[in-house]
Parts: structure tokens; C-alpha cells; sequence
């Protein structure tokens, strides 16, 4: 089963419609049991990263989402969710992440040129970092993914497993062992995104 984080923020239930369509049984809940007790889980995610982060907290829900992380079992952040995984963003302020991924999160327009526009909104390639990862054991290097996002992933490449050029190569996906993320939002990628998902819902253990 796959526990859908439900903390005030995501697209929830195209999310859970999309794990739907490929078999998978999945639940959107804030229920630390159930979290607790899934063989998988995601954290989804749209907004401001520091409101995000605040409401995650009061729930109880980062602590039961790190617990899950050091449990070694398949953890994915969507979007606003990857960038929770992280240490710290600078969007409107600084912000203090989960810490499960070492890098920060930083303004597009440090990187990208002037003239493109933000937040960047679109189907852009992937292009992969090393080996494989087995998140994307079913696609194609350069075979596109739907991003909406203002920020990005920082001072993280030792964990980076993908990007997407927009003016600059902007992080697309990072991973360490279990924990994952996806800057760009695989429910809203037709098969590309169905395929990152049944990857996951493959995936068993600490993934590596």
C-alpha cells in the first residue's frame, strides 16, 4: 500500500487516481499509523516552501515522515515535497527542511536568463546524472516531464539523479538510498509520469 501524505497541501487525488490506473492501492491520510504502516510513501506538495514546512511540523507529520526515511523503506517527494527533503530553501526567507537530502533550495532566476519567464511551466526532457536510477527504469534519457516550479534544487549534486534544461540545467530529481524526489509532477506527466510511478510501487526495501 501506498500512503499519500495529506498535510493541507497536493494534488492529492490525481495523485492517488494515477497510482489508481496502473493497480496499485494507495490512500490519502494524515493518519501517522497508517503512514507508518505503508510499504511506501509520498509526500506531495504545492505552494510556499516555509508554509509547507510549518503545517508539516504542527501535525506531527515530519517526524513521522523522517522515522519512514530511516526505516529504509521507499520514500518519494513530489514538487513542493522534494524540496522539503532538503536542508533548508531561501524562498521568502530561510526555511528549515527535513534534512534527508543535503542541499537547499534556491530562486530559478540565480541561474536561469533573464528573459525566461517564471515560474517555469512546461514538458521538458530529463536528462540523467551516472547510473540509472531505478526510479526511472522505464524510461528513455530525454523523454519529458510537466514542471511548475519558481525554485530548485541547490548545492545537491551528489544527489542528483536527473535534470531538465530551461535556460540552465535545473535539478529534476535527486535520491538517497530510499529517500526520493521529483521536482516535476509525475501525475501530471501522462506515460512518463505513470511510468516513474509504477517504478516506485516496484521499488522494495532500501532502494540503494
Amino acid at each position: 500500500m501506498v500512503a499519500i501524505i495529506d498535510y493541507g497541501v497536493g494534488n492529492l487525488f490525481s495523485l492517488k487516481s494515477s497510482l489508481a490506473a496502473l493497480g496499485a492501492t494507495a490512500t490519502v491520510t494524515a493518519d501517522r499509523d497508517v503512514i507508518r504502516a505503508a510499504d511506501r510513501v509520498i509526500l506531495p506538495g504545492v505552494g510556499a516552501f516555509g508554509d509547507a514546512a510549518e503545517k508539516l511540523r504542527q501535525s506531527g507529520l515530519a517526524e513521522v515522515v523522517c522515522e519512514v526515511a530511516k526505516s529504509g523503506k521507499p520514500i518519494m517527494g513530489i514538487c513542493l515535497g522534494m524540496q522539503l527533503l532538503l536542508e533548508k530553501s531561501f524562498e521568502y526567507g530561510e526555511h528549515e527542511g527535513l534534512g534527508l537530502i543535503k542541499g537547499e533550495i534556491r530562486p530559478i532566476t540565480d541561474v536561469i536568463p533573464a528573459d525566461l519567464k517564471v515560474p517555469h511551466i512546461g514538458w521538458n526532457a530529463l536528462q540523467f546524472h551516472g547510473k540509472k536510477h531505478p526510479l526511472f527504469k522505464y524510461l528513455n534519457e530525454g523523454d519529458c516531464v510537466y514542471f511548475v516550479h519558481s525554485y530548485y534544487g541547490a548545492n545537491c549534486e551528489d544527489a542528483v539523479i536527473a535534470t531538465a534544461e530551461y535556460g540552465a540545467p535545473l535539478t529534476a530529481a535527486v535520491a538517497k538510498d530510499n529517500v526520493m524526489g521529483c521536482q516535476f509532477h509525475p501525475e501530471k506527466s501522462g506515460n512518463a509520469g505513470l511510468s516513474i510511478l509504477r517504478a516506485f510501487c516496484e521499488m522494495e526495501g532500501t532502494v540503494c
